[in-house]
Order: structure tokens, then sequence, then C-alpha cells
């Protein structure tokens, strides 16, 4: 049997990032899309919320964003979401979500929106050491620090 070729689909670089200030207390998120040499900036703020919360709701806006399926790179200065994403999630979900420790998962309901997002995109997740001279970092920083003090 021949393999059927997979067409060749759009490929995404994404550069996400959240934060609180204090943490637990108002928050921002902020996600920048490349597309080619088309971007596209998206940004919100909570509140009440905490610094993994707005890391987990940029990659959730980002992906959410894109209308089909794509080859996606997505950028985060969180060890937490990268982490979650490449090994802890497939353990979480094998046991109800629920951690090691046999207790729930935090902010459970926002990495099933994640995976959920995910889903339809092959995704890469890589680490950017946070204020370090990453262009598309400090970018996306100074994104969700607007957004946190729009509120503040």
């Amino acid at each position: 049997m021949d393999k059927v070729a997979k067409a060749p689909r759009d490929r995404v670089e994404v550069w996400t990032d959240g934060g609180c200030k204090p943490n637990p207390g108002p928050g921002g998120w902020a996600a920048v899309l490349r597309f080619g040499a088309a971007e596209r900036e998206l940004t919100g703020s909570d509140t009440a919320t905490t610094n993994n919360r707005m890391e987990l709701t940029a990659a959730i806006m980002a992906l959410e964003a894109l209308k089909r399926s794509c080859d996606v790179v997505v950028h985060t200065d969180s060890e937490y979401v990268r982490n979650g994403m490449d090994k802890w999630i497939r353990g979480w979900v094998r046991n109800n979500w629920r951690n090691a420790a046999k207790e729930p998962v935090k902010n459970f309901e926002l990495w099933q929106r994640l995976l959920a997002a995910a889903k339809p995109h092959e995704v890469e997740w890589k680490w950017v050491r946070g204020h370090a001279g990453d262009v598309m970092n400090e970018r996306a920083d100074v994104l969700a620090t607007q957004a946190r003090e729009a509120i503040s």
C-alpha cells in the first residue's frame, strides 16, 4: 500500500508570556503569532489570577486563534507550561487529572483547554530564557505587562 503524503501545513511561530504583580493579583498575558511576514498580537488581563494561569492563558489564546491545522512552535519562558505539555500531561490524563501526589492538578480546567486547543496542530514547545534578550519573548513580556498595568 502506498503511503499517502500529508499536505504541507502552514508553520506558525508563537511567543507567549504572562504574569502577575503581585502573585497572586492582577495579571496580564500576551501572545505574538508570526506566519511568514504577518504578525498578530493578542493580549488580555484578569483582575485576580496567578502567574501560571496567565502563562497558560497566553498559550491557549494563541492556539485558539488559529483557524486551521498548522505546525506550531510555541516559544515560552514558562517551564511550567513547557514541562506540563511535554512531560506531565499524559500522566495527569491517565490518572484522571491527579498529580504524582494523587492530588488534583492545579489549573486543570486550563490544562484541559490547552490540550484541546493544541489537538488540531502539531505543536513543538520551546523554552526560552526570560529577560535574556530574545526579541520576540521581550515583546510578549512588554505586551503582557501593559495588559496587566491597564487594569491595576
